[in-house]
């Protein structure tokens, strides 16, 4: 049979064409289509503020994540947990007692002191005083999974509000680390990262933060009228500015405006760093922000406050995905989102209102058990001190004298239980032993047993804690005061991303699923201090 002469030349172009079309066919939703993972964490999201705004979103922001992707209606965390300690387990799939962190600050019962848990005198700060690293974090993290498994090749970038949270979302393995400067708001990083980029640190002298605060304002984004408001609230909007004072960044900070700050230098560095541009590896940018209440508002009412901060973080999260969008493509970007819950306290309610309220204050809550301890074993200083709800006993002084812990534990916990303004307190033998509190294996293994003092005292709901142990001048200190309330522990979170159908997954499911579920649709391992299984998302495996 007679071969055609002119087909020859175009064999080659047609084997090329079959083989592009098998590949195509057969990758459908492999890894190899996603070239950025975009990981966000906000902290305090409400899924009940999600509901309520949802016709007043825009299409872009989380409606797109809705539309797009799965939705989970609650995320469980166990039991309320510090912002910091919740974003580590989004990250690693591991609860605190796994990965070590438990807050932003870790207790020194020695030197009665509280240092930040990822402050490390080995490195240096850039563009800040200190310097910090993430070598706390006992665990590895969806990002350090990612880079390992592109042999180095993949980039990971994290922008964050403070320190605690970049070091998280930057991993071990990151490449890059960015917080704001609480003195000054300038983007800050640590020597343990590479250097910061040309293009940053020309941001922060071209453009310093507390230079633009000058003619900064807040005020309301959009009509509030429809959500259940009072008339005074939507008749006379907010409008707050930040003068020149000693408070100023921390306002600022406590705003949506610091938001939009973030938003900005995301949409940089996907512009400057060209994250997801490679043709080899996964590269990640991680992302957190806060919907935290406004606590410096001029009434205890802020909830007009807190809906604009909402509206304006849709409006972020859409500048940020059309950015996604324009220079990678969202069709090979996986994103995640990862709602905290809100905080266990807010603002007090005004006296008018008649809600009880009280004062619970550690100085004297130390004093009053030092002296029961004193009538049980003789006199000593037998509290060291009061930190992260917990109380620290002297352990030096009970072993000199040849006193039992456990039961020097139990005796404080049962004096405080009876204290006015206490609602429980549970000894650090029965936490670890999983028999304390309504759900006491999530308080087990939310508890890192190395930095956790020996009583944890919960108090009371409409009471205010005025830690004047640690700091006396708290007792007269113009800080909000802000009360204890019962806490949420479940919040909303997103998945979106090549191959994941829409779908609402309704059931409440354990935070730490999320992270073997992300690594799951990259195909790479797990951290590897998550112990879970993935949820099954349709069409994603």
């Amino acid at each position: 049979m007679k071969t055609n002469r002119r087909l020859i030349p175009l064999l080659p172009r047609l084997m090329m064409a079959l083989a592009a079309s098998v590949v195509t066919i057969g990758a459908g939703a492999e890894p190899q289509q996603i070239k950025l993972v975009v990981g966000i964490v906000v902290d305090g999201l409400d899924g009940d503020c999600l509901d309520l705004l949802e016709e007043r979103f825009g299409a872009g922001g989380f409606r797109l994540m809705g539309s797009r992707g799965t939705t989970f209606n609650a995320v469980d965390y166990g039991t309320p947990v510090n912002g910091t300690a919740a974003a580590a387990m989004v990250m690693t799939g591991a609860s605190p007692s796994v990965n070590g962190i438990a807050g932003d600050e870790v207790f020194d019962a020695l030197t009665l002191t509280a240092t930040p848990t990822f402050a490390d005198a080995q490195v240096m700060g850039n563009f800040a005083s200190k310097g910090f690293s993430p070598r706390a974090m006992r665990v590895s993290t969806v990002s350090d999974e990612a880079r390992i498994a592109s042999g180095g090749i993949s980039s990971v970038y994290a922008v964050a509000p403070t320190a605690a949270r970049a070091m998280i979302l930057g991993g071990h393995s990151g490449t890059l680390a960015l917080w704001f400067n609480p003195r000054n708001g300038q983007w800050a990083s640590s020597t343990y990262f590479s250097e910061i980029p040309t293009a940053i640190a020309a941001r922060n002298r071209a453009q310093p933060l507390e230079m633009r605060m000058d003619t900064m304002s807040w005020t309301p984004s959009a009509s509030l009228e429809g959500l259940g408001l009072p008339e005074h609230l939507t008749r006379y909007p907010f409008r707050y500015v930040f003068p020149r004072e000693s408070r100023r960044i921390e306002r600022f900070m406590a705003s949506p405006l610091a938001n939009r700050e973030i938003t900005n230098l995301a949409i940089d560095i996907l512009g400057t760093m060209r994250p997801g541009r490679s043709s080899d590896g996964v590269d990640v940018l991680n992302i957190a922000y806060s919907l935290t209440p406004f606590d410096y508002g001029r009434n205890s009412d802020a909830r007009a406050e807190q809906l604009d901060a909402y509206l304006r973080l849709d409006n972020n999260l859409e500048q940020l995905f059309s950015a996604v969008d324009r220079n990678v493509g969202l069709d090979h970007a996986l994103i995640y989102l990862a709602g905290t819950p809100p905080r266990p306290y807010s603002r007090r309610d005004e006296e008018r209102w008649g809600i009880p309220y009280g004062e619970f204050s550690t100085r004297r809550a130390a004093s009053l058990l030092n002296i029961y301890l004193i009538a049980l074993h003789g006199n000593g200083d037998y509290v060291s001190g009061y930190h992260g709800g917990y109380i620290f006993l002297n352990r030096r002084l009970l072993k000199e004298r040849d006193i039992d812990l456990a039961t020097v534990r139990r005796e404080a916990a049962e004096f405080m239980a009876r204290m006015t303004g206490v609602a429980a307190a549970y000894t650090l033998d029965d936490i670890l032993a999983g028999r304390a509190g309504d759900n006491a294996e999530a308080l087990r293994r939310n508890t890192v047993a190395t930095s956790a003092g020996d009583v944890l005292v919960t108090v009371a709901p409409g009471y205010h804690t005025v830690d004047d142990l640690a700091d006396p001048a708290s007792a007269g200190s113009d800080a909000p005061v802000l009360v204890h309330r019962a806490g949420i522990t479940a919040a909303p979170a997103f998945i979106m991303g090549p191959g994941v159908v829409p779908a609402t997954i309704g059931t409440p499911v354990d935070v730490r699923t999320l992270a073997p579920t992300v690594v799951r649709i990259l195909r790479i391992r797990s951290p590897n201090g998550a112990s879970l299984a993935p949820v099954p998302l349709s069409g994603a495996f």
